[in-house]
């Protein structure tokens, strides 16, 4: 079941408006123009899922998509455009939450603490299906959005798939998607997948001036390749210094192993004041690190988010052998300061032996050069 709760997802800016209430949709053009060219062929798949990293506008398209479906009736042709007119009745009534035939299956808030539980629960599917065997309203079609498909339990995402097994009639089935590795195998297969793509630096340049924050030129490149184009972790990074703390923790990888004065500065901070943050982003910028370090010893050194990270991949990360340690590490890395976090470890000493083991992955990648 699930009774734990979560933290603030990486897709969500506080402030900003909520996907059903904005209609603006930046870098997504060519997925929005493949569920346009479905429709108008006769092949709008009754189930899609929409994948993607989080906060690129997945939900944003699934309810742009559910309003247009919802607006137009059967024999009508097909919209040229998925937007509606801020004014159109059906966008209205989503955005007030009052759409009578738009269902929307999501984490609900724990009965107790009031926080959103970390999962979809069965009820909520349950919920969903009394709901469809209900007659539609004046027989036109209904949409479901599920938000997300991936944070499902296993008796939640069973009995969805018995949805999308015998689909009600006249019901498109949005299923948004942060990581498709994790939704079963017959929940894919029964769905046309649209993967959305990454925001490039424009396009997240804008999506974050839409909210009121300005990134400077010089850190657009940065803050684009550790964010993964997702406008919240953009947002999450600039609230929290992370390109600056990126450059610090980039830099305490040398050829010599790893700088020890530079470190337990970096972890008196993480044990300091703000310690609720400043240790998660450190733990998951360094694993940004590894991940880029793994894919620079086989794919070559990516456009460079810092400048100190030239240096590092052209010693540490310029082979495949070097890359498969790095590889190796992530993981290892990000499960340790997983259960950091979970069994609320002291923080600075979280982050002292996080690069004391990653020390000895250095010193095996330097062995290699």
């Amino acid at each position: 079941m699930a009774e734990t709760e979560d933290a603030p997802r990486p897709d969500v800016i506080p402030g900003a408006p909520h996907p059903a209430e904005t209609d603006a949709l930046l870098g997504q053009e060519r997925a929005e123009a493949a569920v346009i060219e479905a429709w108008r062929a006769g092949r709008l798949h009754h189930a899609w899922l929409l994948s993607g990293t989080s906060g690129i506008g997945k939900a944003t398209l699934a309810y742009r998509i559910a309003a247009a479906r919802i607006s137009f009736p059967n024999g009508a042709t097909p919209p040229d455009t998925l937007s509606l007119a801020s004014d159109h009745a059906v966008r209205r009534r989503i955005q007030a939450g009052s759409e009578p035939a738009l269902s929307v299956v999501r984490r609900m808030p724990h009965e107790k603490t009031g926080k959103l539980r970390t999962q979809i629960g069965v009820d909520e599917v349950r919920n969903l299906k009394r709901g469809l065997a209900l007659s539609a309203p004046d027989g036109g079609w209904r949409a479901v959005i599920v938000d997300a498909v991936d944070e499902m339990t296993t008796a939640a995402a069973n009995a969805l798939l018995k949805v999308l097994e015998e689909p009600p009639e006249r019901t498109l089935m949005l299923l948004v998607c942060h990581a498709p590795g994790d939704v079963l195998p017959t929940i894919r297969s029964r769905c046309r997948r649209l993967d959305l793509a990454t925001l490039e630096p424009r396009a997240l340049s804008q999506a974050l001036a839409g909210v009121g924050v300005t990134v400077p030129p010089g850190d657009l490149p940065a803050l684009a390749a550790l964010s993964g184009g997702s406008v919240g972790r953009a947002f999450q990074l600039i609230e929290g210094g992370g390109i600056q703390r990126y450059r610090e923790i980039v830099a305490l990888f040398g050829p010599q192993g790893i700088d020890r004065p530079g470190l337990l500065a970096l972890a008196e901070e993480a044990g300091g004041r703000g310690r609720e943050t400043v240790m998660p982003m450190l733990c998951d910028l360094a694993v940004l690190l590894l991940g880029r370090m793994a894919r620079a010893g086989v794919l070559g050194s990516p456009a460079l988010a810092a400048a100190e990270e030239a240096p590092v991949f052209a010693a540490l990360a310029a082979s495949p052998a070097q890359a498969r340690l790095w590889a190796e590490a992530a993981p290892r890395i990000a499960a340790a300061t997983r259960h950091a976090r979970a069994v609320n470890l002291d923080p600075g000493q979280t982050i002292l032996d996080m690069f004391l083991d990653l020390d000895t992955t250095l010193a095996r990648a330097a062995a290699l050069r």
